[in-house]
């Protein structure tokens, strides 16, 4: 396993001072992935602008993990459909020139 693309939670969660039950909780909604080796948990690189948007979103909002999971879900459909519309876009440009 390369680490360098990977954090510790235990790290993640001391920097931005949040427990690391928050994590795991994020891991059973299924929001995040979590990788475990011996005894340790990290995060991908990838996955850290979403963790402290989640972050944001739980302690500045107050938005429980389900609400969480919904924000998360709508977003997803949010991006799918623009990266929809920007192909849209681009078919409809060739066929105009």
């Amino acid at each position: 396993m390369d680490k360098a693309n990977l954090i510790s939670v235990k790290k993640f969660c001391t920097l931005h001072q949040v427990p690391v039950t928050f994590i795991h909780e994020l891991h059973d909604y299924e929001l995040i992935e979590v990788i475990s080796t011996n005894n340790n948990t990290y995060l991908k690189t990838t996955q850290l602008y979403h963790v402290e948007k989640m972050i944001r979103l739980h302690y500045d909002l107050e938005i429980n993990f389900e609400g969480i999971d919904a924000i998360h879900h709508l977003l997803k459909q949010i991006e799918s459909l623009q990266d929809e519309i920007q192909t849209l876009k681009n078919k409809l440009h060739r066929f105009e020139d």
